[in-house]
């Protein structure tokens, strides 16, 4: 029979096997007292577990196992994170384990005893072959547990990226201005350029762009300057000027180096979204926020609010170019557009608004973000249409969210029978076993 390991690992969790008259592979009798909890973390699969073996009560941890050797095989043997294991559940014994002190290790074998449905659920509910596993099945998982799934898969997905926002806090001891300067060129960046993005804010600190807030022309020399973007010479007259004023505080500030063009993708990625448009929309933001903390934090409660901050034109030079050198064939505001504005608020505005709670102890700031969320149009990308054409649609932000933290966390990884789709979907109330 062909199976993963954490097949096994649900079947104990939720004891999906007859548990009349167990007994151990030596003859021992077995009494489940206390289950465990699920350890998906280093160490035993199961912690805090309880069982009586031949009238004695063991408190310890529990590991699951395909096959016994498999004990061996994992480098168990000498692990002092094992010594406390007091059973070893098994599909099949297939050799006999050893204990640190030589002793055999209590050994339960699941063949046999595994009920039917669960085992014929598992096999025609999950095709581990296909991007969502359990595509034919999700429509008709109740909408409760549905919800439930991409909720727990939102949260993890805000708390994976405000990890990140605390990690810039800490590289700035705490400075919370600072810390949203930095997260909003990572974010601005997008997928592909936001590290090149953050690297650029971690090298001009964002007191020194607050100095000159009201000279555009001297924020675009420095941002594109320090990016290594800005070309050596040029025929165009504001390049020219860009290049003087680069050169005049490149030498006030002493800085010795730049990013080079390298750093950055320009290759497949759309006009639209070249990191030199992005960096000069980013001044447009700059110079009209005199405290960008502030904006995010008091005054972007809604969409609305928040794309009147990023309501900005570029310097004209702007209208004509996406980068510098080759002008564009038709001119346009170049400003950011509502899409632009959704996805920065998804991920600028509501990870910093989630990182805040946490650091704060402040739920009420968690609670914005899924009020916001719900407000939002939910996105529009490959993930979401795949689980489009399992019947399951996205209805706003919060969903669509939850939909792409569930697929990176779980559908991609195979990581199903830790969700709970996958679970409503394999549990049975049938009690005959397979062999």
């Amino acid at each position: 029979m062909v199976f993963r390991e954490d097949f096994l690992q649900l079947v104990w969790k939720y004891q999906y096997f007859d548990k009349k008259d167990l007994l151990g592979t030596n003859g021992e009798t077995i009494q489940i007292i206390q289950v465990g909890f699920h350890n998906l973390s280093e160490g035993p699969d199961f912690r805090d577990s309880a069982v009586e073996i031949d009238g004695i009560t063991f408190h310890g941890h529990l590991e699951v196992h395909r096959l016994a050797s498999d004990w061996n095989q994992h480098a168990h043997v000498g692990d002092p994170a094992y010594n406390s294991v007091v059973l070893h559940v098994v599909w099949e014994n297939d050799q006999v384990v050893y204990r640190n002190d030589g002793t055999p290790m209590p050994t339960l074998e699941l063949k046999g005893k595994i009920y039917l449905e669960i085992w014929r659920n598992y096999e025609q509910m999950l095709d581990y072959k296909a991007e969502l596993p359990c595509a034919h099945g999700v429509k008709d998982v109740p909408e409760i547990i549905r919800f439930s799934t991409l909720e727990k898969a939102l949260v993890e997905r805000l708390q994976e990226k405000s990890e990140l926002i605390l990690q810039i806090l800490d590289q700035t001891k705490g400075d919370w201005e600072e810390t949203a300067y930095r997260w909003l060129f990572s974010a601005f960046g997008f997928k592909t350029n936001s590290q090149p993005m953050l690297e650029l804010a971690e090298r001009i600190p964002y007191k020194i762009l607050l100095k000159h807030r009201n000279q555009p022309t001297v924020l675009e020399a420095i941002l594109f300057g320090q990016a290594g973007l800005l070309p050596e010479q040029s025929d165009e007259p504001y390049v020219q000027l860009l290049i003087r004023e680069y050169e005049f505080y490149q030498k006030k500030y002493n800085w010795k180096d730049s990013m080079k063009r390298q750093h950055w993708t320009f290759m497949s990625v759309r006009p639209t979204n070249f990191p030199s448009l992005r960096i000069a929309q980013l001044v447009g933001i700059l110079a009209q926020a005199p405290s960008l903390l502030q904006a995010v934090m008091e005054e972007s409660r809604d969409f609305a609010a928040f794309g009147k901050l990023l309501q900005i034109n570029p310097e004209d030079y702007w209208k004509y170019h996406y980068s510098f050198g080759k002008s564009s064939e038709r001119t346009s505001s170049k400003g950011v557009s509502k899409t632009v504005v959704q996805l920065l608020i998804i991920n600028f505005v509501i990870p910093l608004w989630f990182a805040y709670g946490r650091f704060f102890q402040q739920p009420d700031w968690q609670e914005h973000c899924f009020d916001l969320l719900q407000e939002l149009s939910p996105e529009s990308n490959f993930i979401i249409r795949k689980f489009e054409t399992t019947g399951w649609k996205a209805e706003n932000g919060f969903d669509s969210q939850g939909m792409i933290g569930q697929f990176k966390n779980y559908c991609q990884p195979k990581k199903c029978l830790q969700c709970k789709i996958a679970q409503n979907l394999i549990k049975s109330n049938s009690k005959s076993t397979i062999g």
